[in-house]
């Protein structure tokens, strides 16, 4: 089928994610794009503003029977009219497809990541509580829930008290200001696996299992509030050897690598 007879139409979601569909004649979905704001509370303690501001990360996806058609330039297309000048961070597989497809649009690689898994009932539940009630002399958790869109750090949140939404919060304090934290999102049921952003410590106060603590709070928090959460999903930059450990810690196992591409728009 020739690529004349496939438009690429806007198709945002219920929250007006931008979205694009690449829709074929008999109305069947041949590839889709989106855009989403970066999570700021992935990085580490203080997020680097500079990758907050007008970063995207996009997700971009051709059914394999459609490619080599021209839709994923036509739906990249589309997202460059939609946000010039912003940057874009996509995530792929090494030696895939989308790895070619990125290096021929200009996309240059910036990194790589390794993805996580954690399935929570192999993790014991008095052994976490354990890990919670270990003294940090001068330090006190704090916990919160809700929707985390619009804030750019855990301080705004913390400023409001917890309301309905889907992220659960646990963060350790020491002089009125947030040292380290770990952020969960979860979806509504029955989406079983949670996305995890963190830990993350500030420098000044590492080396005293602060990541830990905050991780086996919010570990704990969750099976109490989303108890049909099952497994937890988290991405650990492939140099970050202190927070792979601490992960394998806590039974998070190793799912594969992926890329990190990024491309400024014009």
């Amino acid at each position: 089928m020739s690529e004349s007879v496939i438009d690429i139409v806007a198709a945002p979601d219920h929250l007006g994610t931008p979205r694009w569909h690449a829709v074929t004649s008999p109305g069947s979905v041949a590839g889709v794009a989106d855009l989403r704001p970066v999570m700021p509370f992935e990085y580490e303690l203080p997020p680097p503003t500079a990758l907050q501001l007008g970063t995207l990360d996009l997700n971009l996806y051709v059914q394999p029977q459609w490619r080599r058609r021209g839709i994923g330039s036509r739906l990249l297309a589309a997202v460059g009219a939609h946000a010039v000048g912003r940057r874009l961070i996509v995530e792929i597989a090494p030696g895939s497809a989308a790895q070619s497809f990125c290096e021929r649009h200009g996309f240059r690689r910036t990194g790589s990541r390794s993805h996580d898994l954690l399935t929570c009932c192999d993790v014991h539940h008095a052994w976490l509580g354990e890990l919670v009630d270990v003294e940090h002399p001068g330090y006190r958790l704090r916990h919160w829930t809700g929707d985390p869109y619009g804030a750019t750090s855990v301080e705004q949140l913390l400023q409001h008290p917890s309301r309905p939404g889907g992220a659960v919060v646990s963060a350790a304090e020491v002089d009125g200001g947030v040292v380290a934290y770990v952020l969960a999102m979860t979806g509504a049921p029955p989406q079983r696996r949670a996305r995890q952003y963190g830990p993350a410590v500030l420098v000044g106060h590492r080396g005293r299992r602060l990541g830990l603590w905050v991780n086996a709070a919010l570990l704990t928090r969750l099976r109490e509030i989303y108890p049909y959460v099952e497994e937890i999903e988290t991405r650990t930059d492939h140099d970050d050897a202190d927070l792979r450990a601490l992960r394998r810690h806590l039974g998070f196992r190793p799912l594969g690598r992926r890329l990190r591409y990024e491309l400024t728009l014009p």
